[in-house]
């Protein structure tokens, strides 16, 4: 996987600093006031080990950082009618001790498409811009694709807890259900961030085999 980079801003109670993300697809690495933290989850940014911010110059909960707001934008890929496009995600995380929210908004063809501005996760807060996109609109990133899932009665959590199988695509491609998922479980190629996406990207089926643990995307609501 080759880098991304996104521009941004960290705000705290100290202010607003402009700042870069930058990601692998697994790991998060952003740069703020001179200090490195990194992470696997965007609620999982620790400093980086040796780089020990001063005191006091960042709130922390669990050694990962809190109490501040992210914001950021980066480039989408979506198919429209079958034809690759690039969309624009805007981003904004609000990182508390108790739980995160997040608000995102597809940018495409002059049009916005918003998820809940209080949502919990990125998998929650995808499916709900994926549900106002046009027909023949999709998103094309790990969420989305038909090789990812998440481990069976385990809390996703924020972000980067979704398997890839695209190391085992034709045996990912017979799942359906919980045990299915299992059995395959120990063949997923790595963990991968909701908001990537990659070459061997294919689209979710919308019922049946290859639907595995979590189901089509997005799910229909009841």
């Amino acid at each position: 996987m080759t880098d991304e980079s996104w521009a941004g801003w960290y705000r705290d109670s100290k202010g607003s600093d402009a700042v870069v993300l930058t990601t692998d697809g697994v790991h998060l690495r952003i740069r703020i006031r001179g200090v490195d933290f990194e992470g696997e989850s965007f609620d999982d940014l620790g400093p980086v080990a040796g780089i020990p911010p001063e005191s006091g110059m960042f709130a922390l909960s669990g050694g990962a950082l809190t109490d501040c707001v992210l914001e950021w934008d980066l480039p989408l890929p979506v198919l429209v009618e079958g034809s690759l496009r690039q969309a624009t995600l805007s981003c904004l995380l609000s990182l508390r001790r108790v739980d995160p929210d997040l608000y995102l908004a597809l940018h495409l063809d002059g049009a916005v498409y918003e998820s809940a501005r209080a949502e919990s996760d990125f998998a929650t807060a995808l499916a709900a811009v994926q549900r106002l996109l046009p027909d023949g609109v999709r998103l094309q990133t790990c969420i989305a694709c038909a090789f990812s899932d998440y481990f069976p009665a385990a809390d996703r959590g924020l972000s980067g807890g979704l398997a890839c199988f695209r190391g085992a695509k034709d045996a990912y491609r017979d799942t359906e259900g919980e045990d299915a998922v299992l059995d395959l479980w120990d063949r997923r190629t790595g963990f991968v961030q909701e908001i990537w996406s990659c070459r061997e990207f294919e689209a979710r089926p919308a019922e049946g085999a290859g639907t595995g643990h979590r189901g089509a995307f997005p799910l229909e609501l009841a």
